[in-house]
């Protein structure tokens, strides 16, 4: 007898109420022995949720919901959640109108990973963990039953004789104070200790110190009351308190640091009270090792703040108005965060000229008052990038540093040379300083020129080491030994040798291209990067398109290339994949040559992704050096391989893993890469909707050029049916070939699942450029291509859609006036008119875009008035009269990129010629959508306008009348 099949699963379509269930699994962490991972596996829209599971097998596994932002104790025995609120008790407070004090808040989890055992804490704004040890977490708790202090009502002697009309004297209410409770927890044993009023702390990253500072109004100010403002110091080992400042005329305290080890801390101070329209701060400084703690905190589980008493001694005041290194008139910056170097041997902060006191015009009515603007030729920046960086320039701090040791201050920038690099990884005798400010006016129109600079922070002096440079990635080398960047003008890596003071043109002679090779605007070309510097600084590692080169910067040995030409050969691009540093890339420590070298491959032909290894032979391993050999290919498939991360102190690595047709998930494995384990199993509600296929596809466009691009199509694809088509685009994309799409409502562009979902083939093409035709080069590359596929014969030639955004919604409305190919358009945020777009503002930035046109992506490399013909040749409103394509066209009335009058300007022009076009306007929208229910709106319609007429679909009700302003006023919605 023949067993009876199942049942073949029927499977739907996308529709728009899938999105907000399509899950993300990300922030993954690692504990730093191996044994724990967690992640998130979040919604789009809804409640999250945390989950930790062990290494090993049987794996034991917790979940918390809503948990975010967790963290391993440095022991790897607890981890510490932050939980959000449920998303459904959030919008009733938002229907309720609540304020903003009044909404429901973030909850705290601990998780005993042993015994699975959890404290939660309610009303949690923040919490800290040491970073390299301890095992104690603090917390900020808002407090919810704070009131105001009761005063005694004033009585009246009835026996004494006043007057009829006397009223008893009443003096103020005190006002409530401010702060909330800081928790101190031992997770280890369960104790804690409380300390109400703290406006903010800080844990040093071994775990044995907790600063914190507390701005309590209260009526007095006694010795040991437990009330009393200023900053102080709880240490997790003898679990004791000490005072640190509790001066009386200290009334706001900011900018609070503590170093690596909890014995130095760092705060600013202000006599002005919080409401003060100007500030004016002291820094502060002191070394607590050696002095006397506080009273001892009871042995009981929760605690009462310990009574404190008799401040330590060695306060520093590093700076003020008065400080002698510091310009007259400067003072200390409240804006800028006060850090600590990694060894403590630095304090660095920030100082800026104190502001003149302006008094407020109380006299004139604000409907009086002059609101003008003084546009000027002489101004190094145009008036809207001056109100776009106001609080910027308000709040501008000029790096400084502090020496503990010697008690000097230095101002390391200037106005002359604002920016600093700083390293506080590794504290360098050497800084990079850059400047741009000779440079500010012709920055309208051809950005990048800088002035590089080598700072000495023991003197503050400068040194320039290059002038007027086109450069990235500048940065001084992990020992201090170099200063270094890419020239772009003549594609070298070069570097100043600190010791020597000379340049060194690194890789002058160098056998490989180490510029972008499809660069194509009419800018200077970047490069591929740097993987770093090795330890020591002795050899620096720079990427050409495919390999690693080991550059000497002595010039003693010749380059040598160490992954031995095999990325060239086999046309994978290969780059270093950094494990044991999460720092900023000018804080990543050198790296060490002898050890296992780690890649990521990304093989061009196929678009594959992978993971590779180079593992040091030992001959070279015994004389300190890296190895030149061909790489090891770990894992390598079609999909995308990424966020690969490494435990601090074992073999456990995890990394991310998805492709067009597989969710991306978390997998967990070792250094072998020997076997890979799925932790995470999301989206599986994909398996009973719909999906589809993508392919790469290739074609010569009208240029010439061999082109490439990826053709998305449905599921059960027939080739022997014919399918409407979408084409979008923006510039390449090919190389996304093993991405997942998800499924999500339209920001401003079609979503591709959706569209293959619902029957629709979606064309991906890329497109190459020359300078000064834009326009013609989408149609060389783009039309070509939408033939070629009608020639496979499975496209329907009379259904055929094209829809971008921005500089794909201008390409769509320049394409739409040289051909009729397409039935329907939808064109976001475009330019219509080069001519009057050439000198707008890009309101985002307040930057004019005349770079854009000369320089960057619209690629017509000259001015308005010296390639005149090529402005209107590429800008569709000259075309508008040839436009028989229906358009939709989406320009939001707060796009800071492309202004709103393009929009308007093509759309007036059609009405004019009776042309069927739409423009929807989400109002106080940006460039592209940000508020979810507004994209969720443009979807509906979007997929409306093409299903009309591509699907035959009816004409929906906005289409067929509109929106008036009276429907809007009344709230009405029609689709």
């Amino acid at each position: 007898m023949a067993l009876a099949q199942a049942p073949k699963l029927t499977k739907r379509p996308l529709n728009h109420t899938d999105y907000d269930r399509w899950q993300s699994v990300r922030l993954e962490q690692l504990s730093d022995n191996g044994r724990w991972i967690s992640y998130q596996i979040d919604p789009q829209e809804g409640d999250g949720l945390l989950l930790v599971t062990g290494v090993g097998s049987p794996a034991t596994k917790y979940s918390v919901p809503r948990g975010y932002a967790a963290r391993f104790s440095a022991d790897s025995r607890f981890l510490v959640a932050r939980i959000k609120a449920p998303i459904a008790d959030t919008r009733k407070a938002k229907l309720k109108k609540k304020k903003a004090d009044e909404m429901p808040k973030d909850s705290l989890v601990v998780l005993n990973l042993g015994t699975g055992a959890t404290q939660k804490f309610p009303n949690v704004k923040s919490f800290a963990l040491g970073k390299d040890g301890g095992s104690w977490v603090a917390f900020l708790q808002e407090r919810k039953d704070d009131k105001a202090p009761a005063r005694p009502v004033a009585t009246r002697d009835t026996t004494a004789k006043t007057p009829a009309n006397a009223t008893a004297s009443r003096k103020p209410a005190p006002k409530k104070p401010k702060g909330d409770d800081l928790v101190l927890l031992n997770m280890a044993d369960g104790s804690r200790q409380t300390t109400r009023y703290v406006s903010n702390m800080t844990m040093s990253e071994n775990g044995q110190a907790v600063v914190y500072t507390r701005e309590s109004i209260i009526d007095s100010l006694q010795s040991g009351d437990a009330l009393v403002p200023g900053v102080f110091a709880f240490r997790t080992d003898t679990k004791q308190i000490r005072v640190i400042d509790t001066t009386r005329l200290h009334k706001v305290y900011k900018g609070l640091s503590v170093d690596k080890t909890g014995g130095q801390v760092a705060w600013m101070a202000s006599a002005d009270s919080a409401g003060a329209d100007q500030k004016s701060f002291r820094l502060y400084y002191q070394n607590l090792a050696g002095a006397a703690a506080n009273a001892p905190a009871s042995k009981k589980g929760r605690t009462k703040t310990p009574t404190v008493a008799g401040a330590s001694t060695g306060r520093v005041l590093i700076a003020d108005t008065t400080t002698g290194a510091l310009p007259k008139g400067w003072s200390v910056n409240e804006f800028a965060p006060v850090r600590f170097s990694e060894d403590g041997q630095r304090l660095y902060f920030a100082t800026s000229p104190v502001p003149p006191l302006i008094r407020k015009d109380t006299l004139t009515p604000d409907d009086e008052k002059v609101r003008m603007d003084v546009w000027t030729w002489t101004d190094t920046r145009l008036q809207p990038m001056q109100q776009k960086r106001l609080k910027e320039e308000k709040e501008r701090g000029y790096t400084t540093v502090y020496n503990p040791a010697t008690g000097k201050v230095v101002l390391l920038a200037s106005r002359e040379v604002p920016t600093v690099s700083v390293n506080y990884k590794k504290d360098s005798r050497y800084l990079l300083g850059m400047s741009d400010m000779p440079y500010q006016v012709i920055s309208s129109w051809d950005p990048g020129h800088t002035d590089l600079y080598l700072i000495d922070s023991q003197s503050g002096q400068k040194t320039k080491i290059a002038n007027d440079v086109m450069a990235s990635e500048m940065r001084i080398s992990p020992e201090g030994k170099y200063a270094y960047w890419f020239d772009e003008r003549d594609t070298l890596w070069r570097a100043w040798s600190i010791t020597e003071g000379k340049r060194i043109d690194l890789t002058r002679g160098l056998p490989a291209k180490l510029f972008d090779e499809e660069h194509d605007t009419p800018n200077l070309p970047g490069s591929y990067g740097a993987a770093g510097w090795t330890t020591n600084d002795a050899y620096f590692w720079v990427y050409d398109r495919y390999d690693i080169w080991q550059i000497d910067p002595t010039g003693r040995e010749k380059p040598r290339n160490l992954t031995n030409g095999w990325g060239r050969a086999n046309k994978v691009r290969l780059r270093r994949i950094e494990l044991d540093s999460d720092d900023r890339p000018a804080e990543r420590p050198g790296i060490q040559p002898t050890a296992d070298l780690y890649l990521t491959g990304f093989w061009e032909s196929d678009k594959h992704t992978g993971i590779l290894r180079i593992r040091p032979t030992k001959e070279m391993t015994s004389l300190g050096v890296a190895s030149a050999k061909a790489p090891e290919v770990l894992v390598s498939s079609p999909h995308r391989y990424f966020g690969i991360n490494k435990a601090k102190n074992a073999p456990t690595m995890t990394f991310y893993r998805g492709n067009f047709q597989e969710p991306i998930n978390l997998f967990v494995t070792d250094t072998t890469f020997a076997t890979q384990q799925q932790l995470s199993r999301v989206n599986a509600q994909q398996d009973s909707i719909r999906w589809g296929s993508v392919e790469l596809v290739k074609w010569t466009g009208t240029n010439g050029i061999a082109l490439e691009g990826l053709l998305y199509k449905p599921e059960d694809f027939d080739p022997n049916k014919k399918y409407p088509m979408l084409t979008y685009f923006y510039e390449r994309s090919a190389e996304t070939l093993p991405d997942y799409k998800f499924p999500a409502p339209s920001r401003s562009t079609i979503n591709i699942p959706y569209c293959v979902s619902n029957g629709y083939l979606v064309f991906v093409p890329d497109i190459v450029y020359t300078t000064g035709n834009p326009g013609q080069n989408a149609y060389d590359c783009i039309v070509p291509g939408v033939l070629s596929l009608i020639n496979r014969g499975f496209v329907d030639r009379n259904r055929l859609g094209i829809q971008g955004q921005s500089w794909g919604g201008y390409q769509t409305a320049y394409i739409i006036t040289q051909t009729n190919l397409f039935k329907a358009a939808m064109a976001g945020a475009i330019v219509a008119n080069m001519t009057s777009a050439y000198g707008g503002i890009r309101w985002g930035t307040g930057l004019v875009r005349q770079f854009q046109y000369e320089k960057t992506q619209s690629r017509i490399g000259g001015t308005l008035w010296e390639k005149p013909m090529h402005y209107i040749e590429n800008s569709p409103l000259f075309y508008a009269d040839r436009v028989q394509t229906p358009l939709m066209l989406m320009h939001n009335d707060a796009d800071g990129s492309v202004p709103w009058y393009q929009g308007i300007e093509m759309f007036t022009a059609l009405r004019r010629l009776q042309k069927p076009v739409w423009m929807v306007v989400y109002n106080g929208e940006d460039h592209n959508l940000v508020q979810r229910h507004n994209a969720k709106d443009l979807s509906i319609r979007m997929y409306q306008f093409f299903d009309h007429y591509l699907k035959d679909a009816p004409m929906p009700v906005w289409m067929k009348e509109g929106r008036s302003a009276v429907e809007k006023d009344r709230g009405e919605m029609k689709y």
